[in-house]
């Protein structure tokens, strides 16, 4: 059981590089979406290709955001139709929450948005100073996903006061 403080070019390391070792899901709940790089695979990838790298391998993917993704996400998201038919998306303007959930033994919670300059391979001078926590309490991991899957289940959408901003509704 562990709990570590991470900054900066820390939540690339220990948030992003571990998802590619998913093995049953990844849960990932972001205010913004960017279409963010890593290395994979021996190159520089486009972030989407380690989540189809996962779907290939029958692991479910759900991703929660805010807002529609730009231009270039949805190009990159494009080129991989697997991704699209198999990776379950929800919209919720109210979304501030950044988490990584793996497997339900792992979980990253911070203040880094699934961009670049938040947690991708940005450098040290481009990057936004970020800050959150990873961790394997098993008591930690199932907050957050307690957390993340109330508004994936639509929990708080009949009470809404949203429901204007909101173009996908969850219920």
């Amino acid at each position: 059981m562990s709990l570590n403080f991470i900054t900066n070019e820390q939540l690339y390391k220990q948030a992003i590089e571990p998802i590619a070792s998913a093995t049953s899901f990844v849960w990932i709940g972001t205010a913004d979406i960017k279409d963010l790089h890593v290395h994979h695979k021996g190159t520089v990838q486009s972030f989407l290709s380690v989540l189809d790298s996962l779907v290939k391998k029958k692991v479910a993917i759900r991703l929660l955001h805010a807002k529609e993704p730009g231009v270039n996400f949805r190009k990159s998201f494009d080129k991989y139709p697997l991704l699209w038919k198999n990776m379950e998306r929800q919209l919720c303007p109210r979304i501030h929450f950044k988490h990584i959930i793996i497997d339900g033994k792992f979980a990253y919670t911070g203040s880094a948005n699934l961009t670049g300059a938040g947690l991708g391979i940005k450098s040290a001078n481009t990057r936004n100073f970020e800050s959150g926590f990873v961790t394997t309490n098993p008591e930690i991991v199932k907050a957050i996903m307690n957390q993340f899957d109330e508004v994936w289940m639509g929990k708080y959408c009949k009470s809404c006061k949203r429901k204007d901003f909101c173009n996908d509704s969850i219920l």
